[in-house]
């Protein structure tokens, strides 16, 4: 299959559904399925560095052919999307593919940014049915690049991540709410998932069980 003409899929899941995924699975649910949205300065940021590259071009600089903006499908997994910029490196052998995936801030401890980036590796493997063994992270903050080599492991966890977000869109049902600081605080949908509100109405119901648990206990009431 030529570069830049994906399979046309019924419902696919998009490429950044696999992103929001392992950084929330809540989200992913909020945006993908209930189709929510709200924008903060981190989504602003992003989208304004991600209309930068999203034009479509396709040029060539040496040996190293430039798409940008370049559509992306998968129907093993069912996946669709767009890719910010894909490098087709010459050699003896032909042209191999080497996704890059622009990011706002640096680099992450999760792997979300890393999972995104290897479906996309995926959909390039089926689409050109050669092997794409790495690509690259470009982190605005630090207007570097990081490698990311697509091994076993990552694979192997790209493919559960789109299995099992394929099974909750089916299901139509979004996962409950589950406050962490660490990722909760920078989320754009926080006013619409309201995870505090969630933490703390688990907690009431926790200790009204266990209150109602003990006064059932013969002698509960005795000093």
């Amino acid at each position: 299959m030529l570069p830049g003409a994906a399979p046309e899929l019924d419902d696919p899941i998009a490429l950044s559904a696999l992103q929001h995924a392992v950084y929330c699975l809540r989200q992913a649910a909020l945006i993908h399925i209930e189709r929510m949205w709200e924008e903060n300065r981190f989504t602003a940021e992003g989208r304004v560095l991600h209309s930068s590259v999203h034009e479509a071009a396709d040029h060539r600089r040496g040996n190293i052919r430039r798409v940008s903006a370049m559509p992306l499908a998968c129907r093993r997994l069912n996946l669709a999307g767009t890719a910010d910029l894909v490098e087709f490196r010459g050699g003896p052998d032909g042209e191999t593919p080497f996704p890059v995936e622009y990011k706002r801030g640096k680099a992450k401890l999760h792997r979300a940014d890393e999972v995104q980036l290897c479906a996309q590796a995926l959909c390039l493997e089926e689409m050109t049915g050669r092997p794409v063994p790495e690509g690259a992270l470009f982190y605005a903050s630090t207007r570097r690049r990081v490698g990311v080599p697509f091994d076993t492991e990552l694979r192997q966890l790209t493919e559960q991540v789109a299995r099992d977000f394929a099974a909750l869109t089916a299901s139509g049902i979004t996962p409950p709410a589950h406050y962490r600081a660490d990722r909760c605080k920078a989320c754009s949908l926080i006013e619409l998932c309201r995870p505090k509100l969630a933490q703390n109405s688990a907690a009431d119901f926790r200790r009204k069980a266990i209150a109602a648990a003990l006064a059932d206990q013969p002698g509960a009431d005795l000093p």
